[in-house]
């Protein structure tokens, strides 16, 4: 086992007792030690490798909250209003129109040769489009209006469809379900709101939903990934329990070689298709974790307990929506959380909750507090995550019972003028993804992208929490900005302290595995507003080395 010696610029080590070094000493896709070339030398013959010598190496980035949805959706039609990076380094554009998503849509129409194939495309979201009467079947009926066509928001949380893909699927407005949108006269309008409503759709549902777990999007997501300087990514959508094809694609994409990717899944337990009593459940995903590999872990499980702010089906608590319409959906029953969470906390299974509204958050804290006190589970890191509008107080309980937040700070950059303007109000803007507070409060908390509902990138999602800004130049919350070192411990050690894993990854320091973001710029030193342009090199994987795609 031969021992290489990584030399750098700068190593931010993210390891309070040896913060920074210039060299890195790697044996056996492992750490023997960071410091100076003097002090690492001492381990034994070694090959000094100077790849990095005018780079700054820092942990490899932790992505929090993603999934492999990132790159499957992008496999599909693009119709989102922002630009997205793509595996090979080119750019999909987006779509800043009515005029354009129509005329992107009947051009992705014309291309398919079965007339009876459904047309589905992904990204779109209508807040953007606040101008515009909301967005219905009666607009996709002018691209078609024999073909079915599936339009999936950019949440995950709504679709809108034409009239065609109403009539194939047999929705109609006598239907109870709740999560179909309907126009002033009770009629259907084609928006179809969480998966309840989404799932009568099928055949544009379950496209989306297999273009994220093919061989390609895997091989994709690593991509990019590596681009942004991610080595380890929590995928909080996984079904690797009740799909055997998916765990099987899993499996063989993380055992290559070649894959620069570690994978932290967090499977759903009350997806349709799911049997058994939640006890059942616990078991077999403990069952699952025999199929681990150096690459792949199963922490825990993931409950979504509501909507979209954005989509206004989040659940918030008084006084609600700024303007706009409510459709605030919790997607459970308060009283059987409990019972769904329970054989998890007591069989040690770290659970993370979707809660993007306040109220939603209040029974999730609610849960744990009252499962601590049938188990006391001392370090049980369960997660709230988005936690977009949680309140202090919601802090204050969070932080006695151990409870961590995961927040969505792209929010503050994608949606952050929405937010101000319509959808919470100034004053819960200013307060959106509390970082600051969290941090006095004594909080554990990681930032996320959710990719794909924003691109894959550690560096953003760092810049919005330090700046807090929006596209139109409004800085959401000066009070709850952060510095820069403490969004990059959002992005490596609190975050892989949250899935149980902050002893293996998310710092530099003897012992670990060599998981390195590579960097032109230090993250640390560079003005604010620069840090989500700091150029990525690629990552180390245990060793070794993947460069990223170059931009075209």
């Amino acid at each position: 086992m031969t021992i290489t010696i990584y030399r750098a610029r700068k190593v931010i080590t993210m390891n309070p007792a040896n913060p920074e070094a210039t060299h890195i000493a790697v044996r056996d896709g492992s750490i023997l030690g960071a410091g100076s070339l003097e002090e690492v030398a001492g381990w034994g013959d070694y090959s000094l490798d100077d790849t990095f010598a005018e780079h700054v190496i820092v942990p490899g980035f932790v992505e929090a909250h993603a999934h492999i949805m990132a790159a499957g959706m992008m496999m599909l039609p693009y119709v989102g209003y922002f630009d997205r990076p793509l595996a090979d380094g080119s750019i999909a554009h987006g779509v800043q129109s009515y005029d354009q998503l129509i005329d992107t849509l009947r051009d992705e129409e014309r291309r398919l040769e079965d007339p009876a194939a459904p047309l589905v495309a992904t990204g779109f979201d209508p807040i953007y489009f606040n101008d515009h009467p909301r967005l219905t079947r009666h607009h996709l009926d002018k691209i078609s209006h024999t073909r079915p066509i599936y339009v999936q928001h950019a949440s995950g949380h709504l679709a809108t469809v034409n009239t065609a893909m109403l009539e194939v699927s047999n929705v109609t407005a006598q239907m109870t379900v709740e999560g179909l949108g309907r126009d002033a006269h009770g009629e259907l309008d084609g928006e179809l709101r969480e998966p309840p409503a989404m799932g009568l759709c099928k055949s544009g549902f379950r496209i989306v939903q297999l273009a994220n777990n093919t061989e390609q999007a895997h091989q994709e997501f690593g991509a990019l990934a590596r681009n942004a300087g991610i080595t380890t990514c929590t995928d909080l959508g996984g079904m690797s329990i009740l799909v055997p094809k998916l765990l099987s694609i899993m499996e063989q994409a993380t055992r290559e070689d070649d894959y620069p990717l570690r994978i932290a899944q967090y499977n759903i337990p009350t997806v349709p298709g799911f049997s058994g009593a939640f006890e059942e459940i616990a078991e077999r995903l403990l069952e699952l974790r025999q199929h681990e590999n150096e690459r792949l872990r199963f922490p825990g499980v993931k409950f979504i307990l509501d909507g979209s702010i954005q989509g206004f089906s989040a659940l918030l608590k008084e006084p609600n929506y700024y303007k706009g319409e409510d459709h605030g959906q919790l997607l459970t029953v308060p009283e059987q959380f409990v019972d769904w969470m329970r054989p998890f906390h007591r069989a040690g299974i770290n659970v993370h909750m979707h809660c993007n509204g306040n109220l939603t958050q209040d029974l999730a804290i609610d849960t744990v507090e009252k499962l601590l006190r049938e188990d006391p589970w001392l370090d049980h890191r369960h997660t709230i995550t988005h936690a977009q509008l949680t309140t202090q107080a919601q802090l204050r309980r969070m932080a006695r019972l151990g409870i961590c937040a995961n927040f969505f700070s792209n929010h503050l950059w994608y949606w952050g003028d929405q937010h101000y303007e319509l959808t919470v109000g100034p004053e819960r803007a200013n307060a959106l993804e509390p970082c600051a507070s969290a941090l006095r409060e004594g909080v554990p908390f990681s930032v996320h992208s959710d990719a794909g509902v924003t691109p894959l990138g550690s560096l953003h999602t760092m810049w919005c929490a330090v700046n807090r800004l929006t596209p139109s130049g409004r800085t959401l919350g000066e009070a709850e900005k952060i510095s820069a070192f403490e969004a990059l411990k959002a992005v490596t050690i609190n975050a892989a302290y949250q899935m149980h894993m902050d002893d293996e990854i998310g710092s530099i320091e003897a012992g670990k595995k060599a998981d390195f973001a590579i960097l032109e710029e230090d993250p640390l030193s560079v003005e604010p507003m620069h840090i989500r342009d700091i150029k990525v090199w690629g990552t180390v994987l245990a060793g070794t080395k993947h460069q990223a795609a170059q931009p075209q």
